[in-house]
Formats: C-alpha cells, structure tokens, sequence
C-alpha cells in the first residue's frame, strides 16, 4: 500500500523530513512514492526527463540522513545546472544529452541539505520562453488545473512536478520570470531571490548579465525559506557579494513586523497593456489580506521607465546568450546541420547574437542598471509592492509560438510577464503568492516584491498571507479520483516521453 495511504502528496518537505529524522518512513519508501508519481502524472502531463530513477533508489535504499531534509526525493530543472550524475539538454535537440564533467556548488550544496534527485524536469529551448513547449520533450508541458493551458515556464516541470504532489520542493531559476511564471500558472509558491544569495559557480559566476537567480518552487512557504537556508551564501570568486542574510529565514517566518507596513500596488501596465480582469481581482484580493493584517497599501504610479526599450535591451543580452551558449557547445561537440536542431526563433536568436556588437550589449547592461535605480527610487518610500504576477491566466497552449522571429517572440512574451524581468534587472526578491483561482478555477497570481537583500522579510510577510488566506486549501489535491490530470478524464493526447 502507498506510503501513508496516498498522503506523501499531501505533506511538504518539512513534514516529510520530521517523518524520516524519526523513523517513521525510510528514504527508500519516500523515493518510491516520488517515482510512482511521476510515473502517473508524466504520460499526459509531460514534466519529466532524464530519469535517473535505479540510481536514485540505489542511493535513497543506502542514504544517510543528513540536512535539514535528510533524504528527500528531488528534481534538478533541465536549466544546464552542472551535475555529474544527470543528463540535459537545456530543452534542445542541439544539446540533448550532455553530462557536466563537473558539480555545480549549488548541486552540491542541494545535496548536503538531503535532497536526492532522480531526474530532470522540462524546460522551454534554452530555458527563453514564459511557457514550456520545446520539441525536444516531445510534446508541451501541460498545466495541472487544466491540460490545454500552459504550465508556464521555463520552471514548468517543476511547477507541474510540486503541483501535483511528486516532489514538495524542486530545482527552479528566474532569468525573467521562469520560478514566478509557472508557479503563478499552477498555483504554488515561488521565490525569485535577491541578486547573489544562491551561487552560480564554480564555472559561472552569472546568468544573463546578472539577470538569471536559482532557487526552488514548493507549495509551503515555510519548505522555501528551509531550503533557502542550505543553499544561499557567498561563494569564493564569485563577482557579486551575497547580500546579508538572518541566521535563519525559516525562523523568521513567525515573527511579527515591527510596525504596520506601507505597501505600493501597481494595478496598471507599462505601454497601456493590458490586463485580465482575473489578474486585478487576484490583486485585490491579495490587497484586502494586507489590509487585513493591519498594513497600508497605496495604489501608485508606475516608475517611470521605458520599458519598450527595456524589452529590446533584454532581447539582446537574450540573444548573445544564446549565441555563445551554441558557440561553446559546437566547439567540443561539432554537429553538422545543427541549426536545424533548434526551433526557429532560438536559431534566429543564435544568428542575431553572432551579429550583435559589444556597444550594443554595454548599451543593454546599462539599461538594466537604469532600471534597478528607477525601482530602488520608488521603494524607499514603500516596504514591499505587490503587482499582478502576469497580465493574463495561464496561456492556451500554442499561443506563444516559437514558430517565428526572436524579436516578435519575446515581445509578445513580454506582454505577457510585464511585471517580471524587471526585477531580475533590479536584482531585488519577488515571489508569487499563489491566494487566488478565477471562476474557472485556474491559480492567477500576485507579485509580492521586497527590497534588495529584504528576502527574509518577502519570506516572513509572504507567510503571514498564506495564514491568512489558507491558501493551502486552494492547493492542487493529486489524490483525488477525478484530478484532471488523469487520462481517463480527459481527451487530450498524450506526450512522448522525452529522454
């Protein structure tokens, strides 16, 4: 019989790891819920590849506890983070199957806090889209709630993966949006931290000129700020210093503010786009919580930016990435005919970089620093804003094609994330805060956002509105008969597997 009668899905990592620190279940029963899950939840889904499940269950069958988690099954995003022992292909066919000769810091600092994966989770090509459609998983990446919308991206598979109960906690990283867009889609909790908490290295020190952050998706606050805690810090040789961080963001989560907080809300979008009416009712809805937890919230102007400007800005730092990511690939693994292994906006994106010219980056990462003092400026007259997460419910699937031009692409996309990768330019925390379903009972998220550095604090107020709101009872049940994501329910074609 399943462990607990079904109830692994139901419990986050805190309470799975109290569970194994006491002898109550063993690592080996845990990983073989996880996997039967996956199993179960992959063939329409489609949030999984690279399985390394005998490996993991090898480990898990002779896994000492250690960590906060001891020995908790876990999922490392296909986002290229070096681990010897996983496979990847960063969602392309060009890079399908690539071994790192090496560990990340951060995988290692994963796996000394008790976290034992057994495999990857899927990604849009290069980890550049808000939705996860690559051809290389053999089919898109479905949304929980409703498998014809997206489930975000580029972390989908593992907003999909913690969603639905495999995993309470899984590998994620925001270059633009990538935790907050699919969290916000499948209605869990994720974290895009501050500039420098979590390492990059040892062969990077960053991710698109400062853009790109990792972290983890859950379902509970409290297992984001516990994984917080094994891996955030400085890392030796790294470029940026860590900001300063409490002795514990998990202590923090039951404190009290000092005072009643002043909180902006930006309820209107840069260039008159415009926003779903499901997304300013989330917004309020996420108002009304604050309100009544005794803070301050004001609706504000926007800071004045040129966000157009900075939407070609980040199509160019986009672009050389993509361009030197393939340069680097083919310089040790020559394939002939490559670019058509890539999807036709990445290989438009790869031929834009290859032409782009060094003033032309400079001119971007200028434009990104502009950004982050035109956000600082606003916020020190406010502790936190809250925004919508995106400007629309989770996509229908096929909406945002790659099926065209780099440029037009990522416009349309950032229409769509409007909110987001300005704060990776800011370099400040932001999380989605997961309080709200429309009448068709699909997850539409608030942006909460924090000073630079204030992550503790995004963690402790985002906390105070999960008790709130109870926004645990509007979780995703994995457990019930008729969740949607069982094929019998539904007439949706299933995935292919991808390796």
């Amino acid at each position: 019989m399943p462990f607990f009668d079904n109830q692994y899905a139901k419990r986050d990592g805190l309470e799975l790891a109290h569970l194994l620190y006491s002898g109550q279940v063993s690592a080996l029963e845990l990983m073989t819920e996880a996997i039967e899950a996956a199993n179960t939840v992959d063939p329409l889904l489609n949030a999984f590849c690279f399985p390394r499940h005998e490996a993991a269950l090898n480990e898990a069958r002779t896994a000492t506890l250690r960590g906060t988690f001891g020995a908790l099954p876990f999922v490392f995003k296909d986002s290229g983070l070096a681990a010897r022992s996983h496979g990847g292909s960063i969602g392309s066919r060009l890079f399908s199957g690539t071994v790192s000769p090496e560990d990340s810091t951060l995988a290692d600092r994963f796996r000394n806090d008790g976290f034992i994966s057994f495999g990857r989770t899927t990604v849009p090509e290069l980890c550049m889209a808000p939705t996860t459609e690559a051809l290389q998983n053999g089919g898109p990446t479905r949304n929980p709630w409703d498998p014809t919308r997206s489930a975000g991206g580029s972390s989908g598979g593992a907003a999909v993966a913690v969603a639905t109960g495999v995993v309470p906690i899984a590998h994620g990283s925001d270059g633009g949006g990538s935790i907050r867009i699919p969290a916000a889609c499948c209605g869990i909790y994720g974290l895009k931290t501050s500039r420098g908490l979590v390492p990059h290295g040892p062969r990077k020190g960053e991710g698109w000129g400062g853009l790109a952050v990792h972290g983890v998706l859950t379902r509970t606050v409290r297992d984001s700020a516990a994984a917080l805690d094994g891996i955030a810090g400085m890392e030796a040789g790294a470029p940026y210093a860590a900001p300063a961080r409490p002795r514990s963001y998990l202590s923090e989560l039951e404190k009290a503010f000092d005072r009643p907080l002043r909180i902006a809300k930006w309820a209107k979008g840069w260039d008159d786009v415009p926003i779903d009416l499901d997304c300013i009712e989330a917004l309020n809805a996420a108002e009304r919580a604050l309100i009544s937890l005794g803070h301050e919230v004001v609706e504000v102007a926007l800071p004045p930016l040129d966000y157009s400007g900075f939407v070609e800005a980040l199509i160019d730092v986009l672009c050389a990435n993509a361009a030197m990511s393939v340069k680097d690939f083919l310089a040790t693994s020559p394939k002939a005919g490559w670019k058509r292994l890539l999807e036709p906006a990445i290989r438009d994106a790869v031929l834009i970089g290859n032409d782009l010219s060094a003033l032309r980056y400079v001119a971007a990462i200028n434009t990104f620093h502009r950004v982050g003092r035109a956000l600082d400026a606003q916020m020190v007259s406010y502790d936190f804003v809250i925004s919508p997460t995106l400007t629309r419910s989770p996509l229908p699937l096929g909406e945002l094609s790659m099926e065209t031009d780099f440029r037009s692409f990522r416009r349309q996309a950032a229409r769509y994330t409007m909110f987001l990768a300005l704060m990776n330019a800011s370099g400040q925390p932001a999380a989605n805060l997961p309080l709200f379903r429309n009448s068709d009972g699909l997850p539409v998220g608030v942006q909460l956002i924090g000073r630079l550095g204030a992550d503790a604090e995004v963690l402790k107020l985002s906390a105070h509105l999960e008790r709130e709101t109870r926004w645990a009872d509007l979780k995703f049940d994995s457990t019930r008969a008729n969740a949607p994501w069982q094929r019998r329910s539904l007439n949706v074609a299933t995935s292919q597997p991808c390796r």
